[in-house]
């Protein structure tokens, strides 16, 4: 297996605004909510770059009325975002832990063993592979970001620099074997040829392997408001049913699936070779049967969303406004791309946030897009001790809770979490 090949990514232009369905090619595409316009979410802006325009793009989701799939028109080329990529996976303590323990269940219903491949697509920087190697198993990722990948490399990760499609899994299989175990977590939503990288997961696994997906529920989405998890860098949002229709089209077919806490509420899918012909668990149908319940069986039940999100934006800038005409200082905590959903949405700029900060020193010195609010260190808010630290990573409450509670707390801080509903929390106490 070579540790540090690199291919050039490949970065198909995105074609005009074809208002059709990606899966199964239906016109009938209803609005789900429109949040407007705003810039991709992860191109941070350097000091040079605020002297310049920022390209902006629709960020409107349709749901299909024939496959149910929710979906974002391919609007900007993945090459754009990904061949130099600014999230880390590894800045997240809890994200590593929860890495290693999904390795740990993993191996065990695989079976692996030193002689067994894992392959993960969308492999970031190593933060998942690095607990299969450690275990003595082979592993692979394939990560079509540069500067992430060879972080991963560092770490004795071997990593191919390449977007996964049916030709690249062809070439892995080729190269290395085909794969007890195919992974590709956080990854499902981000492209925009489903199909053909629901092809290129079938291509690398072993005729009798599995393949885990981990992607955010639509069903959570809509229940808990996260609208700001709907950015230009996902391209659909699934349910099990959808997500269903769209594995089976590269020929794997869900056998289980898990409800599992990541990014306010994920999914997280076990996948087999569909000529396998395996039973699915009694979990697959419970799952189902609670997004029919919950209206997602049809397109009617995806109503109301849009509503629900803009009282979500009123509270907030509520809440800031009057902090400003208070006199009360609020800074932002974390620079994710679902914070730059919400930044833009509501219109926050530097007056209402004087700035955010973030763990990834790769952002430090930078601005959000957009809203152009600087990003320094988290050093800074205890230098500063503001009045309330708006919290934009929300998904990860309790380890950023903790890290905080000691140097917020120290001046009578609070912390403000703005999804599902406006919270203003005493670190201290908790409430």
């Amino acid at each position: 297996m070579t540790s540090s090949t690199t291919e050039r990514p490949a970065t198909a232009q995105a074609p005009d605004v074809a208002l059709s369905c990606r899966l199964c090619g239906s016109t009938d595409l209803r609005s789900f909510v429109d949040l407007g316009a705003t810039p991709p979410c992860e191109l941070f802006l350097t000091a040079e770059a605020l002297e310049r325009a920022e390209a902006t793009f629709p960020l409107h989701p349709r749901v299909c009325a024939n496959c149910l799939l929710v979906q974002l028109p391919p609007l900007i080329d993945p090459g754009e975002t990904f061949t130099e990529y600014a999230y880390f996976s590894s800045f997240s303590s809890s994200w590593v832990e929860h890495a290693r323990r999904f390795v740990d269940a993993a191996v065990e219903r695989a079976g692996l063993g030193p002689d067994s491949l894992v392959v993960e697509a969308a492999s970031n920087d190593g933060y998942l592979l690095q607990h299969v190697v450690a275990r003595g198993i082979r592993a692979l990722g394939v990560e079509p970001s540069v500067n992430v990948g060879e972080a991963a490399r560092e770490k004795g990760v071997p990593t191919l620099t390449a977007f996964l499609s049916p030709e690249t899994g062809a070439r892995v299989r080729a190269g290395n074997g085909p794969a007890g175990l195919v992974v590709a977590n956080n990854v499902f939503a981000h492209i925009p040829d489903v199909v053909g990288f629901a092809r290129g997961l079938r291509a690398m696994v072993a005729d009798d392997g599995w393949v885990s997906i981990e992607v955010q529920h639509l069903l959570t989405l809509v229940q808990l408001r996260q609208f700001d998890t709907i950015y230009h860098e996902h391209f659909q949002y699934y349910t099990v049913a959808t997500a269903q229709k769209a594995l089976a089209a590269g020929g794997l077919a869900v056998v289980d699936v898990e409800l599992v806490p990541t990014h306010g509420g994920s999914i997280r899918l076990w996948a087999r070779p569909s000529e396998l012909g395996a039973e699915p668990a009694p979990a697959v149908a419970e799952v189902l049967a609670a997004e029919a319940a919950a209206g997602l069986d049809s397109v009617e039940g995806h109503a109301g969303f849009a509503r629900d999100v803009s009282r979500i934006r009123n509270d907030l800038m509520r809440f800031l406004i009057d902090a400003a005409d208070a006199g009360r200082t609020v800074v932002g905590y974390g620079a994710p791309g679902k914070g730059n959903t919400l930044l833009n949405y509501c219109g926050i700029r530097p007056d209402l946030l004087g700035y955010t900060v973030d763990r990834n020193p790769y952002k430090h010195g930078r601005y959000t897009p957009g809203t152009r609010i600087p990003i320094h260190s988290p050093e800074r808010i205890e230098a500063d001790r503001p009045d309330y630290v708006l919290v934009l990573p929300w998904n990860l409450r309790e380890e950023i809770t903790a890290q905080l509670a000691p140097v917020v707390g120290a001046w009578g801080g609070k912390l403000v979490f703005p999804i599902p509903v406006l919270e203003v929390v005493d670190p201290g106490t908790g409430s």
